[in-house]
């Protein structure tokens, strides 16, 4: 079963769908409560700095998931300097006290290899995402690569080629099957 820092890869049953289609979601939380993650791969056609014009860095925004979209969620690895952070990994957190945030980003003082941030989150009632996963919708996959790292729709085609077998056709399948 899943736990916090795993990824789950949007199988092939979640084709077309808009939320989670092609999705790869970095899960940050799975305890009896439920589950929360946010999407690594979304990038919205929004910056850090249309939200918060007082930054003058252009951090990219990710589209977390359909959970409440009208807030900003990060995660990072900066728990030294962002008071109540939650541990996902060794190395990774979430959240943090986000007025010392603002301050560190409208100083410059934090790049985008050390955050990043998301609109809304994926969040799952306890063992809903059990009985997706159950159902062919998601597959766990640890992650191997930098999740601060800007990433597009790309990375599901990596993962999915990375399975093999009946995965590579799909890697190389358009979004949208009716465009074959």
């Amino acid at each position: 079963m899943p736990h916090k820092g795993q990824l789950l890869i949007a199988e092939l049953a979640l084709t077309g769908d808009y939320s989670f289609g092609r999705s790869v979601i970095y899960l940050t939380e799975h305890n009896s409560e439920g589950s929360v993650g946010f999407i690594l791969n979304k990038e919205i056609d929004l910056k850090l700095s249309d939200l918060l014009p007082d930054i003058q860095k252009d951090f990219p925004i990710y589209k977390g998931g359909p959970v409440d979209q009208d807030n900003l969620y990060y995660i990072h690895k900066m728990p030294e300097i962002l008071p109540g952070s939650i541990a996902i990994t060794n190395d990774i957190y979430w959240g943090g006290d986000f007025d010392l945030l603002y301050e560190k980003l409208k100083k410059g003082e934090i790049s985008s290899d050390e955050i990043k941030f998301f609109l809304g989150y994926s969040g799952w009632m306890p063992y809903q995402l059990e009985n997706e996963i159950d159902q062919k919708s998601w597959i766990i996959r640890d992650s191997q690569f930098n999740i601060f790292q800007k990433r597009d729709a790309s990375i599901w085609k990596e993962e999915i080629k990375k399975m093999g077998g009946e995965y590579l056709i799909w890697a190389n399948s358009p979004e949208n099957p009716n465009y074959n």
